[in-house]
């Protein structure tokens, strides 16, 4: 048992630690946008940043399906060493990733009218929200695709390629967007500008990636074939559930920020900020739960219900101690990460009495990101679905009961319940799934 622990132990590690590198550039990117902004303008541009990326969240999480799906089924044909199910699943996604960006395209007037006349924000955060989203909807084509394609390297075992692509996104975007914000007339506005040029750079890198490594699954592709209804049902019902997964992910993050504008520019920028600072810690645990998803589907595929049983036990291992390091970290830096943010005083003050829940953000987070991995490994769409309404209704039915006692703070908690939730599900319903492995 020793010896079957240390080898899953080591291709944890294989292919945890290549995400985590690629993770941690990943709220860099949100982080540097909002310091530029942060230092370039005032809170009316932070809340515009905020509104912008609340934006294109409720565009693309809807479409998260794409990554996750992929990665779980093309998982599961590694698993059973099926090319001809790998190239497939491939052609499928890719295809409904373009589908997707031209719906959005056609769309995309209207959503932006709609969402700000839903949202409530001052005519300064309007004006560069808008500005924002009109420059960055043209980068959707490269984010719808480059979500099927790192789904996809994740399902084939291999995080190196997706590592390389995001870091290659985020240099750029980070680069770009201080040139164009800093060192061009354009100011504050560049950073939606960078963005777009980052993701057409991922799309080309991953593509050339896809040639030069895997041209044998690429030999056996057939499109016609790929997009028949008999090959591509069961990848659309699975990423039926998880559309409504995101949708309701889409409830809560988004939510949150536009709850955050009712009470006024100033809290709105520091929830901007506080989220951003919520999720640095999960790339983390991102990095072992996409390594999750990859081995339990490889192994459910194979029917291997031991080796899955060993993976999630060290998988909530590696969870507990990162979430104890990084509870650390926030309660000793929580200070210096907000002056990195901004250096904005009020926003600072303003922060003080929500960083109680930054420390708590690990320990209530970490198995609530470690159980989608896994559950996506087995695509087990319908309880990730089910999951995700149950918390999302939590996250509602709470802060619209108890706003009017605690303010602003029950923004905050109301988040916290649906981690809760969803952490607490997971775990109840994981040996029902365990169970269809052998029927």
């Amino acid at each position: 048992m020793f010896k079957i622990n240390r080898t899953l132990n080591r291709n944890i590690l294989r292919l945890a630690i290549p995400s985590i590198l690629a993770s941690i550039t990943i709220p860099l990117v949100g982080i540097v946008d909002t310091a530029i902004v942060g230092h370039l303008s005032d809170a009316h541009a932070i809340g515009g940043v905020a509104i912008g990326s609340m934006l294109f969240d409720l565009l693309y999480w809807n479409f998260g399906f794409l990554r996750v799906g992929t990665g779980g089924m093309t998982a599961q044909a590694y698993g059973r060493n099926d090319k001809r199910g790998m190239a497939n699943i491939l052609t499928q996604s890719l295809g409904t990733a373009f589908g997707a960006a031209m719906l959005i395209w056609v769309v995309q007037t209207l959503f932006l009218d709609l969402v700000l006349w839903i949202v409530p924000c001052s005519p300064a955060v309007d004006d560069f929200a808008r500005r924002y989203f009109f420059i960055r909807i043209w980068g959707a084509p490269a984010t719808l695709s480059l979500l099927a394609l790192k789904g996809w390297y994740i399902g084939m075992q291999n995080t190196i390629v997706p590592m390389v692509c995001d870091l290659v996104v985020n240099v750029v975007n980070i680069a770009a967007s201080y040139y164009l914000a800093v060192m061009t007339p354009i100011g504050a506005i560049g950073v939606a500008h960078g963005t777009v040029l980052a993701q057409y750079s991922g799309v080309v890198v991953a593509l050339l990636m896809l040639v030069v490594k895997y041209r044998d699954i690429l030999k056996v592709a057939k499109i016609k074939e790929a997009l028949h209804w008999d090959e591509f049902k069961h990848l659309f019902a699975l990423n039926g559930n998880l559309f409504v997964r995101s949708l309701c992910f889409m409830v809560v993050y988004a939510g949150f920020t536009a709850f955050a504008t009712t009470y006024g520019d100033t809290e709105l920028a520091v929830s901007s900020i506080m989220m951003k600072l919520f999720m640095l810690f999960s790339y983390f645990i991102d990095g072992f739960a996409y390594a999750g998803e990859a081995l339990t589907g490889k192994f459910w595929g194979r029917k291997d219900r031991k080796s899955i049983v060993s993976v999630v036990r060290i998988l909530f291992c590696w969870t507990t101690g990162v979430a104890a390091v990084c509870t650390a970290a926030y309660y000793f830096g929580g200070e210096w990460m907000l002056h990195i943010m901004t250096n904005d005083l009020g926003i600072i003050y303003a922060s003080q009495p929500y960083m109680i829940w930054l420390t708590l953000m690990p320990i209530l987070g970490c198995y609530a990101f470690m159980w989608d991995g896994i559950y996506i490994g087995a695509a087990a769409g319908t309880a990730v679905r089910n999951c995700m309404i149950f918390s999302m209704l939590g996250f509602l039915v709470f802060f619209l009961a108890f706003r009017g006692m605690w303010g602003i703070q029950t923004l905050y908690a109301a988040y916290f319940i649906h981690l809760l939730i969803r952490a607490v599900y997971l775990t109840v319903r994981w040996k029902p799934v365990l169970n269809t492995l052998s029927r």
